[in-house]
């Protein structure tokens, strides 16, 4: 009788698997993703604006719709969507497009690719990126808009000797240049790198462009961190670029030098923020009249009320466009930002600006804006 029902049980077993196999085959494939498609990450962000300011409500020369005067406006200042992700653990990828133009002048109104760059990060001391990326050039650059160290924008040395809207005419390009760069960390102590190097070959004609001569710009940096949360850089640039000049009505091409250099100083820990830079540059740009020679300075500082969530800010920043005092705009700023949850987060700021190439030097500006990041 057990002999009966042991075979009886194994038939049903041996059936059972039989089904089971029948309907296998009558299933589609499973198909089997590659580890670095799964770890493919997106990611985007948008900042809406709204400015005001007086500029010209008192000046004599301006009257009836002859200066398009954007005093009171809202914006939408970026708008970008993201792809990065990892091959092999050794390769990181990322894919960057923006959505809309930019606020500041000669930056391109239509949708463009950002960044595409891949970069070989099997060790610390020496990282291979190539592609299309932020120049390595101050601290500030690198930094991300919606970052809560962050102001209403960059500083004007960044933005007009970093590649944003450039004195030299290039295009706007958020701060990046097509190339290939190497860097690295050295010297850990306690979990903390003291020195770091960055190097990089450039086109030097800004995003989504290539070269328009046989020259291509050098850009590195050097920095120490002498103790946590401290960082003391100095940056080099050296390159030129072909500018058309239009001169006694005739067009001219030349190949004008980009010499630069920046000094950096930074305190970062802890949710404070203390960071100063000085930025100079020799060489022509786009307009002659402005001479050979530009320098720049900031200093900010961001301070924690609610740490992680609610920051009181200042800065002061003062771009010389011929290293000149008359050719000064220096801007005053107070501000506060608060972060809503991990996605949101509000900035208010004010800024008394002294423009002296204005005939009314002297004149304020509010700005507000709301960071939407997912």
């Amino acid at each position: 009788m057990k002999k009966m029902l042991f075979i009886a049980v194994l038939m049903g077993i041996t059936l059972g698997v039989n089904a089971q196999a029948e309907n296998d085959k009558e299933k589609k494939p499973i198909i089997v993703l590659p580890q670095w498609v799964k770890n493919i990450n997106f990611s985007g962000y948008g900042i809406v604006e709204y400015k005001a300011d007086d500029k010209y409500m008192n000046d004599p020369l301006v009257s009836g719709g002859s200066v398009k005067n954007h005093a009171n406006e809202f914006s939408l200042r970026l708008l970008r969507l993201a792809l990065d992700g990892r091959i092999a653990n050794d390769f990181y990828w990322k894919i960057q497009m923006q959505l809309n133009g930019n606020t500041y002048e000669g930056a391109s109104k239509g949708i463009r690719l950002v960044d595409l760059f891949a970069e070989w990060q099997k060790y610390d001391f020496f990282k291979v990126k190539i592609g299309q990326f932020k120049r390595p050039f101050t601290f500030e650059n690198p930094q991300h808009p919606v970052s809560g160290e962050q102001f209403m924008s960059y500083a004007q040395a960044v933005s007009k000797l970093a590649g944003f809207g450039d004195r030299t005419g290039e295009p706007g390009s958020n701060g990046r240049d097509i190339g290939l760069q190497l860097q690295g960390d050295f010297l850990k102590v306690n979990e903390r790198n003291l020195l770091h190097y960055q190097v990089g070959v450039f086109n030097g004609e800004g995003i989504n462009t290539g070269d328009k001569n046989t020259q291509k710009d050098i850009i590195g940096g050097l920095w120490v961190m002498p103790v946590k949360g401290v960082r003391l850089g100095v940056f080099g640039w050296t390159g030129s670029r072909q500018i058309i000049y239009n001169i006694n009505n005739v067009e001219e091409s030349r190949n004008v030098r980009k010499n630069r250099y920046a000094l950096s100083a930074e305190y970062a820990d802890n949710d404070w923020t203390l960071r100063a830079e000085y930025v100079h540059s020799q060489g022509y740009g786009s307009n002659l009249a402005a001479g050979d020679k530009a320098d720049g300075f900031y200093a900010a500082v961001v301070v924690p009320i609610i740490k992680k969530r609610f920051h009181v800010k200042a800065r002061y920043d003062m771009y010389r466009d011929r290293k000149e005092w008359s050719s000064s705009k220096t801007m005053y700023e107070i501000g506060a930002d608060y972060i809503l949850g991990k996605y949101l987060k509000f900035n208010l700021e004010y800024a008394r600006v002294n423009d002296r190439t204005l005939n009314q030097s002297n004149y304020n500006l509010i700005d507000t804006q709301i960071d939407i990041s997912f």
